[in-house]
């Protein structure tokens, strides 16, 4: 008798789960195209709902973000940087004095991007069960030219919180950063 009722209800469980995953691409997918991109485009670490089904479409729309971001960033230098932060928003950079407020960060992020560059790569992300805020994480590469002309490259780690504002466009709400740990085989080594 159990089996039978299982027989019976195996096709509409396996019909909402059917449903209910095509209702989370879906809103995947609208969630990208908030950002002008397609589902299987511009994300920063290759996953997407679409594509990989273990990665949510909230995880997709966020890569979609950083993808976005990183582009402007490295067309735009410290001005296009600048413009992805809410006017609450706070820069934690490791050794230095937190940066609040849009204007703040706008100020010190004056760099040019033919002088320096900035580059980075989500390596994980989270959205919120609202879906109106989220969080990425990953590792960043600084490359410049010294005063001698030698190549100068500074990396680390980064974590971004996005927020989605009022009017409807996600921007950064708090970006920190620090550098690479050293190698294994630098703790005690004298210079």
């Amino acid at each position: 008798m159990r089996l039978r009722r299982f027989f019976v209800l195996l096709p509409a469980l396996l019909c909402f789960a059917i449903v209910s995953a095509s209702a989370q691409i879906s809103t995947g997918s609208a969630m990208l195209a908030q950002l002008g991109l397609k589902p299987e485009s511009g994300q920063s670490a290759g996953a997407s709902a679409l594509n990989d089904p273990s990665v949510s479409p909230g995880t997709s729309f966020l890569y979609g973000l950083e993808a976005k971001f990183a582009k402007a960033t490295a067309e735009g230098g410290g001005h296009a940087f600048a413009s992805f932060f809410a006017e609450d928003a706070v820069t934690l950079a490791n050794g230095k004095a937190p940066v609040i407020g849009k204007a703040a960060i706008a100020q010190q992020a004056t760099w040019n991007p033919k002088q320096y560059q900035l580059t980075w790569k989500p390596d994980g992300a989270r959205m919120s069960s609202a879906g109106d805020m989220g969080f990425t994480w990953g590792h960043y590469d600084g490359r410049s030219i010294d005063q001698h002309g030698q190549s100068v490259v500074t990396g680390g780690r980064y974590f971004t919180v996005w927020k989605k504002q009022k009017d409807g466009a996600w921007k950064v709400e708090l970006d920190a950063s620090n550098n690479e740990p050293a190698n294994s085989g630098d703790c005690c080594r004298l210079p």
